[in-house]
C-alpha cells in the first residue's frame, strides 16, 4: 500500500469517496503512511495506513486515549482526531483545523512553519502540557489507558538501555552517561501523569495567530514521566526556551519538580535509544545501520 490511488481506493472500500486530484502524502511518520484527500463536499480527510502489524495492534489503545484526552483539551479549544473509520488497515477522520508546525520536504528535509524558539510558542506549549498533565493516573486507568508508576518508568529505561547495549556496540562514554543517569535519583519522577510522548511541532496544529488548535498522533501516549513531553522543546529550542515553557507550565498549574528540566535534557540525549528500539522492531537494514551510527559515532 504505497500509492495515493491505493489509499483512496482503500478508503472507498470503507465508505468515504475521496478524490486523488488534490491528495497529498506524508511519509514522515515511522508508524503510519498519511494521506490527506477531499470528499465530494470539499471536506478534507486524514487517512492513516499502518506500516506494520504491531501498529495495527495498538489501535484500540490509541482510541481509548483519544476518548480520554479529547474533552480535557477541548476546554482550551484544542482538538484531537475523531476517528470515523478504524480497521486493521486504515484509520480515517476529518482533518482538524490548523496546519502542522513542521513537515518534511520531498527530499526529506525539515520544513518549519513556526519558530520553536518563540517565547509565544513556549507559553502556549506550557499551558497545553499543564492541561494534559492534569489528567490523573486514576482517570487514565479507569479509561483503560496504560499507567506506569515512577518505579516502572525507571525500570523500563533500565530495560531499554540493557536491550540496546546487548544488540549494538555503544560508545563507552555514552554507556557510562546512561548508567549515571539511571542511578541519579534527582532526575526521576515521584509521580506520573498523562503524557503524549511525542509532543513537537510536527504533531501540533496551529492557526495563523500561532494558537495551538490540535494535537495529532497519540500512538505513544500513556501515564508516564512528564519530562517526556518537554524533551523535544529542549532539543529544538535549547535551555532558555525549555525554562520559558516550564515557567508557563507552572503558572498554568503544572507541577515542576526540581529535576524536571534536567530529566527533559536527559531524555533528549537518550533519543538514540528510542531509535535503536525502533530499528530492532522493524529489522530494516537502513534503520539498523542508522542506529548503529548513532550509538557509536565515528565507526
Amino acid at each position: 500500500m504505497s500509492t495515493i490511488d491505493d489509499v483512496i481506493a482503500l478508503a472507498a472500500a470503507h465508505g468515504p469517496r475521496l478524490s486523488a486530484q488534490d491528495a497529498t502524502v506524508n511519509e514522515a511518520g515511522l508508524d503510519y503512511l498519511v494521506v490527506m484527500a477531499s470528499d465530494t463536499t470539499g471536506r478534507r480527510w486524514v487517512l492513516r495506513v499502518p506500516r506494520r502489524t504491531d501498529v495495527s495492534e495498538g489501535m484500540a489503545a490509541e482510541k481509548r486515549i483519544l476518548d480520554l484526552v479529547a474533552p480535557v483539551l477541548a476546554e482550551d479549544g484544542v482538538a484531537v482526531p475523531d476517528w470515523r473509520i478504524r480497521s486493521p488497515e486504515l484509520i480515517a477522520y476529518p482533518a482538524l483545523p490548523g496546519t502542522p508546525g513542521l513537515t518534511l520536504t520531498d527530499a526529506g528535509e525539515p520544513a518549519w512553519h513556526m519558530d520553536p524558539a518563540s517565547p509565544d510558542y513556549a507559553e502556549r506549549l506550557g499551558r497545553l502540557l499543564a492541561r494534559l498533565h492534569s489528567i490523573t493516573p486514576e482517570q487514565a486507568e479507569a479509561a483503560g489507558v496504560e499507567v506506569r508508576t515512577p518505579a516502572r518508568v525507571r525500570q523500563a529505561w533500565r530495560d531499554d538501555v540493557a536491550r540496546v547495549s546487548e544488540a549494538f556496540t555503544v560508545l563507552p562514554a555514552l554507556a557510562e552517561a546512561w548508567q549515571a543517569w539511571l542511578e541519579d535519583d534527582t532526575c526521576w519522577p515521584e509521580r506520573t501523569v498523562m503524557t503524549h510522548g511525542e509532543i513537537y511541532p510536527a504533531h501540533l496544529l496551529f492557526d495563523e495567530q500561532g494558537t495551538i488548535t490540535g494535537v495529532l498522533d497519540w500512538t505513544t501516549a500513556r501515564v508516564d514521566d512528564p519530562a517526556r513531553d518537554l524533551s523535544a522543546q529542549y532539543g529544538a529550542a535549547g535551555d532558555e526556551m525549555l525554562q520559558a515553557t516550564l515557567a508557563a507550565y507552572e503558572r498554568a498549574g503544572g507541577h515542576v519538580r526540581p529535576g524536571l528540566a534536567a530529566q527533559a535534557k536527559h531524555l533528549w540525549d537518550a533519543s538514540p535509544i528510542g531509535y535503536a528500539l525502533y530499528a530492532l522492531t522493524t529489522g530494516g537494514e537502513t534503520e539498523l545501520a542508522t542506529a548503529a551510527a548513532m550509538l557509536n559515532p565515528g565507526t
